[in-house]
């Protein structure tokens, strides 16, 4: 079953009765809002007087549901995430713990080489040059050890939206920027989500190491994913270029990543279906049950 995003951008009181998240809007007469509490996967508070209970707080957690609060620019800035939602939680921790730095450098070794060649077939759907894309995919060495990402990164981005549009990916940057940073908030809560829900710690990164980011290994698994993302934005970016604006409507259309297509496994399945995938292959990789992670591969002929 697909999990629900659901995103409030105003004033509202959120609570819980009989399983159910209910909304109700004090400063207008709209009716009360009624929405199964299994039914939600990401839950984003993007309004400053937004008023919810602890009691619902506790029926999102138990569900392994991400609540998302974001800032005054409307950018996510807080996840909360359930820690005990899987019973293998303690071995998997230790399996994290544990692992060593050759098959971390492996893992990390696939990750890359999944995330240029889907860079390159976004790329091609563009109608760009990415011949040497293909490449690098497939000389990706153990840790990534001649740093072939940033080195496709460069071409990626220089390329993506033309080279006559002189684009530059930039967090804090010019449009559509702050699509790409809204979309990829949005996924990584799904990946945060999801390795949760399959026992792992997200702040043990396979590769990724910040002492401030209790995120790393969530930013390790979406790097394939990206692209995802960016082929979301690329097509809002063609859709109406003069609305680049984090606008309710941009938002909305950002809020069905969970639910885009990718193919996994040999099937395709929604996005937030195959990160399951990915993040138990993971943990099997991590406790020595299998050699590679399940990530999805955008179809394109390399």
């Amino acid at each position: 079953m697909i999990k629900r995003t659901l995103a409030f951008s105003n004033p509202l009181v959120l609570f819980k009765k009989d399983n159910q998240l209910i909304v109700e809007f004090p400063e207008n007469d709209k009716d009360t809002v009624s929405i199964p509490i299994e039914d939600i996967g990401i839950l984003i508070l993007d309004h400053y007087q937004i008023k919810l209970t602890s009691a619902l707080l506790a029926a999102l957690q138990s569900n392994n549901t991400v609540v998302i609060s974001c800032d005054e620019k409307h950018h996510p800035q807080g996840v909360m995430l359930p820690f005990w939602s899987h019973t293998n939680f303690t071995d998997r921790l230790w399996s994290q713990i544990e692992a060593g730095e050759p098959l971390k450098k492996k893992l990390w070794q696939q990750t890359v080489s999944v995330k240029i060649y889907n860079q390159a077939c976004v790329l091609k759907k563009q109608g760009e040059d990415c011949d040497n894309m293909f490449n690098w995919a497939k000389r990706v060495k153990s840790g990534d050890s001649e740093n072939l990402e940033a080195r496709a990164a460069a071409w990626y981005w220089e390329h993506l939206f033309g080279e006559e549009s002189g684009f530059r990916r930039k967090r804090f940057g010019d449009t559509p920027n702050n699509l790409l940073n809204y979309g990829y908030a949005v996924l990584r809560a799904v990946v945060a989500r999801s390795l949760v829900g399959s026992g792992l710690f997200p702040a043990l990164g396979i590769h990724h190491r910040n002492r401030s980011n209790a995120f790393c290994l969530a930013d390790d698994v979406m790097e394939p994913y990206r692209p995802f993302v960016d082929m979301v934005v690329l097509q809002m970016v063609a859709d109406h270029p003069g609305d680049l604006e984090l606008s309710p409507a941009n938002k909305k259309e950002l809020l069905q990543i969970p639910a885009i297509s990718v193919f996994i496994n040999d099937n395709f399945s929604p996005l937030m279906v195959g990160m399951q995938q990915t993040t138990a292959s993971l943990a099997e990789c991590l406790e020595g049950a299998r050699k590679s992670i399940k990530y999805p591969r955008i179809q394109c002929e390399d």
